[in-house]
């Protein structure tokens, strides 16, 4: 046996609202009918002698409600559905529009405004066609015939505002979700950059003291020790310092960062970091230190250890040089290695060029704050690293 499934039936998707569409469409068939109804009570008390619509009639204002249950997937056939029914039911003695006008705003909201006017123009002028009868008996007055029109136009102004203004709430939802969906964006680079400059530090002094540590195993075990013990201790840093940018993903937020952001008052301890992995960097402090915005302060000690990261990876001059500049609206960092680039060694995944986004993530940085950084090889073969971090407020330059 061919044919739909029960379980293939309930896979099938439900459009959006459709429980909505069917309580809608139910409910306006009840209103037409009891509306009907009680004219029709009305008119025989006045006039006993007034005849029913009948049968048919109730049946083609029913059809024309429950047709509005696909009013948001087919607007333009409910629509045409709609009034064809109601047409023909006020011809036998049965006008109730509350059907049409439920598709004719539904058509109008889903910007089928063609088909929307049409219908209006179509029920207007069947119903009081033709336009010389009107006023004559068994025809509506002009009274009427006037009043509808007016009725009409304002039932069209008022579909153009529910359509406008469902338009707005659209679009502002749109924005809102465009909004979101940049934010996380961001979001999701200032984590990357923040763990590419917490790993990217220490797993090059990991990697150049381990490096050290194999080559010197049965010569000098002492050395070898101590490598292995900077290993350690670089590790515990790293983790340290990685649990304390993990900890702003915490969904619940129960529990903050242990460690405050570090800053350029702990470049001594970065020093000593880098020194472990046989780089000497000199650090000169030029101005009158201050306490620092914290972006910056972050920022600019992220820079140098970016850079000094470089150094040990891809320079091969041993030192290099840390300026930092107080300046009254800002602070200038300028890391300066001797050079040049160092060849690719055997057992060592060091070269002179790198596929990595430290620059990149550097410039960032810089610009997220309103500040500019420049990298690149100094004459005499050196590489140097500048960037100027405004504080708040101030203009980059």
């Amino acid at each position: 046996m061919t044919g739909l499934t029960l379980p293939a039936l309930r896979r099938m998707p439900v459009p959006r609202g459709y429980a909505a569409d069917i309580a809608v469409a139910v409910a306006v068939t009840a209103f037409q009918l009891a509306f009907i109804r009680a004219t029709l009570a009305w008119h025989q008390h006045q006039q006993p002698s007034a005849g029913a619509p009948g049968v048919t009639g109730y049946l083609l204002l029913a059809a024309s409600g429950l047709a509005l249950i696909g009013r948001r997937r087919f607007p333009v056939a409910v629509l045409g559905v709609a009034l064809a029914t109601t047409l023909a039911a006020d011809a036998l003695g049965a006008g109730a529009w509350f059907a049409v006008i439920v598709a004719f705003v539904s058509a109008d909201v889903a910007r089928r405004r063609a088909a929307a006017i049409a219908s209006l123009v179509i029920g207007y002028v069947v119903t009081f066609w033709p336009p010389w009868r009107i006023g004559q008996a068994g025809h509506g007055s002009v009274e009427v015939a006037v009043g509808v029109a007016g009725w009409l136009v304002v039932l069209l102004a008022v579909a153009e505002l529910i359509r406008m203004r469902g338009q707005r709430v659209a679009a502002a939802e749109r924005s809102r979700a465009d909004q979101l969906r940049r934010r996380a964006s961001e979001e999701r680079v200032l984590i990357a950059r923040d763990l590419h400059d917490v790993l990217a530090h220490n797993i090059s002094v990991i990697n150049v003291q381990a490096n050290t540590a194999l080559h010197l195993m049965d010569r000098q075990p002492e050395r070898a020790r101590e490598a292995l013990t900077s290993i350690h201790e670089v590790s515990k840093q790293a983790l340290a310092e990685l649990r304390t940018v993990l900890g702003v993903l915490r969904a619940d937020g129960d529990t903050a960062p242990r460690a405050p952001s570090p800053g350029l008052a702990q470049l001594a301890e970065l020093v000593s970091a880098v020194g472990a992995a046989g780089l000497r960097a000199r650090v000169a402090v030029q101005g009158e230190p201050r306490e620092l915005p914290g972006d910056v302060d972050l920022a600019g000690y992220r820079i140098v250890q970016e850079a000094l990261t470089n150094c040990a990876r891809h320079s091969a001059s041993r030192s290099a040089d840390v300026v930092v500049r107080y300046q009254p609206d800002g602070v200038l960092v300028q890391v300066d290695d001797a050079g040049p680039a160092q060849q690719r060694l055997p057992g060592s995944d060091r070269g002179p060029t790198g596929t990595g986004n430290g620059i990149t993530g550097m410039a960032e940085r810089a610009e997220a704050i309103g500040g500019t950084l420049s990298a690149g090889v100094r004459p005499d073969g050196g590489f140097r690293v500048v960037a100027w971090l405004p504080f708040a407020g101030e203009s980059a330059r």
